[in-house]
C-alpha cells in the first residue's frame, strides 16, 4: 500500500510530538528510556520528512510540519502537564490552524 504524501507528512509530525513529548519526560537527558524514545522518534521524524519533501516542496511541508507540530505538542503540554493556555495563546494557535488549513485546501503549491 503506497502512502500520500500528506499521509507520511502526518507520520512524520507523530514521531516528532512522540519525540518532543519524551524530551519533557527526559529531565535533559538524565532519564535513559525517555532518551531513546526522543532519539527513536526523532530519527523517525526525520526519516519520513524526508520522504515527503520529494512530493512536498519544502517550504510547504515544514510549515505544515510545524503548525501541526505546535498544536499537537500545545494540545498534550495542556492535557498532559497541565500548562495553561491564556487568550492570546488560543488565538496563536488558532491562526496556525487556519494557515495549515490555507496551505491544504488553497495553495497549488501543496502536496501532490
Amino acid at each position: 500500500m503506497k502512502l500520500s504524501p500528506l499521509a507520511i507528512l502526518f507520520i512524520a509530525i507523530v514521531a516528532e510530538v512522540i519525540g518532543t513529548t519524551a524530551l519533557k519526560q527526559s529531565a535533559g537527558f538524565t532519564r535513559p528510556i525517555p532518551l531513546v524514545v526522543t532519539a527513536l522518534s526523532y530519527a523517525l521524524a526525520f526519516y519520513f520528512l524526508s520522504l515527503t519533501l520529494e512530493r512536498i516542496p519544502t517550504g510547504v511541508a515544514y510549515a505544515i510540519w510545524s503548525g501541526v507540530g505546535i498544536v499537537l505538542i500545545t494540545a498534550l503540554a495542556w492535557l498532559v502537564h497541565g500548562q495553561k493556555l491564556d487568550l492570546p495563546a488560543l488565538i496563536g494557535i488558532g491562526l496556525i490552524i487556519a494557515g495549515v488549513a490555507v496551505l491544504n485546501l488553497f495553495s497549488k503549491s501543496g502536496a501532490a
